[in-house]
């Protein structure tokens, strides 16, 4: 029976040292595809609807590194039972019904098994844990040799999170005498019974090395990565200089525009804007309006480039070619990828400018005009 009263928590454990992944930072707080293990694991469980608290039971040396997690931060215990139970322990009082333990080096947690969990415990079950059947042949093995086979029937690769009604794991824990390798065990001593839901092969516990980079592949598989064109067109008038990509220079002609006109910073611009399906400048600053007349450049793209962060998007590189015969682009090229990165908050090894001519053809090549073509890649963060 669906319980219309359910509330649960998520209990993170990363208090242990992690020795097996190898030297340096425990591995919870170790870069993976990006971020730290632990940042991975943390979202999976925030951006979840169905998720009240999230409690991240922590080493107490660790605390600088939980510093502006999204979570109720508790120091652990010497066993990862006793980290657990400091962690219950911050649930008290919550009026929350429900709780899913979790290990944070299981960065791959996907919300699927969360909600898989969550579902077998709102109907009813008192315990639920992910699990994957073992499929390969087993063996027993002694100095390298084996020594027997074991039969895999029957047999699952438990996973987490464990989930639980907040009281019975809470009983259960309180009685258990220590030393369970996880919350299922510490479970089931206590008389509970607990329903078996689909893992999955990505949700691995980071133990080993090799862990890093098998997972590395599966969350940089899942990276949303966009990509989007600017095109722009300003023709000469009278004027002593133009202004390219924030930089002005000197020429007996200037370019026509409603702003400076800056050509090259209008194709950037609007390469951000079509990466993140905002329309163009012209959509978020209209000609039509008057202070816009004259308008340093820099405000539009300095707005495309907040709107990237707003919406969660980093700038991985930007490439703008400037289409003229005069004036020369080359010797002012470093100086308008400087003052691009200045704007930008992007390192100017990210920031490609150069230029091409038409070789005197259309309109570029009678020298009426300027053009400019810029690419930008965007990852969302």
């Amino acid at each position: 029976m669906t319980n219309t009263g359910f509330k649960a928590a998520a209990i993170i454990v990363a208090a242990g040292r992690g020795t097996r992944a190898g030297a340096g930072l425990p591995k919870q707080w170790r870069p993976l595809a990006g971020r730290r293990v632990v940042d991975w694991t943390i979202d999976a469980f925030d951006t979840h609807l169905r998720i009240d608290r999230i409690v991240l039971v922590i080493h107490p040396d660790d605390a600088d590194f939980a510093s502006g997690l999204p979570a109720t931060i508790v120091h652990g215990g010497a066993t990862r039972d006793a980290s657990v139970r400091a962690g219950l322990d911050a649930l008290t009082d919550t009026g929350l019904t429900h709780v899913l333990i979790h290990d944070a080096a299981r960065a791959g947690i996907d919300h699927g098994t969360i909600s898989a969990v969550i579902d077998a415990l709102n109907d009813g079950a008192q315990g639920a844990a992910p699990a994957l059947q073992v499929t390969d042949a087993l063996w027993y093995g002694t100095d390298n040799q084996v020594a027997g086979t074991q039969d895999r029937a029957g047999l699952y690769r438990a996973q987490t999170p464990q989930g639980f009604s907040l009281p019975v794991i809470r009983a259960a824990h309180a009685a258990h005498s220590g030393g369970a390798s996880d919350d299922v065990e510490v479970a089931r001593a206590a008389g509970v019974d607990v329903k078996i839901v689909p893992g999955h092969e990505t949700n691995l516990k980071i133990t080993t090395p090799d862990d890093f980079a098998r997972l590395e592949t599966h969350l940089r598989g899942t990276m949303d990565i966009r990509l989007g064109n600017g095109f722009d067109v300003h023709a000469f008038e009278a004027g002593d200089h133009v202004t390219l990509c924030g930089v002005d220079i000197a020429h007996t002609r200037g370019l026509r525009g409603h702003s400076d006109a800056d050509v090259g910073m209008h194709a950037v611009t609007d390469a951000i804007y079509g990466a993140l399906a905002q329309g163009d400048i012209g959509r978020h600053f209209p000609p039509s309006e008057a202070e816009w007349k004259d308008a340093d450049s820099a405000i539009f793209l300095r707005h495309a480039v907040d709107l990237a962060a707003q919406m969660k998007f980093s700038i991985s590189n930007i490439d703008c070619t400037l289409i003229c015969e005069h004036p020369k682009i080359g010797p002012h090229a470093a100086t308008m990828t400087t003052r691009m990165s200045e704007i930008m908050n992007l390192d100017s090894d990210r920031i490609s400018i150069k230029a091409t001519t038409s070789e005197k053809l259309g309109f570029t090549g009678r020298e009426e005009g300027i053009a400019a073509l810029a690419t930008a890649t965007l990852v969302k963060s």
